[in-house]
């Protein structure tokens, strides 16, 4: 078997880390409920696509 070189994208990751966090606070704290937080939480998982969706939407890609 031969052997697959992983590429160590660490500085990737941890800006997408930092912007999960900062999502993440910024949801929850203007969730209104419980259910409003998840959903924020939720949100803050996804949020990179959603950009990449209405940024492509914009440019009628």
């Amino acid at each position: 078997m031969g052997r697959m070189k992983v590429k160590n994208n660490g500085v990737a990751g941890g800006v997408y880390g930092l912007a999960f966090i900062g999502a993440a606070v910024y949801y929850l704290t203007h969730a209104a409920t419980f259910w409003l937080g998840v959903l924020g939480f939720l949100k803050a998982m996804v949020w990179p696509a959603m950009l990449v969706y209405k940024v492509l939407e914009f440019l009628k890609m």
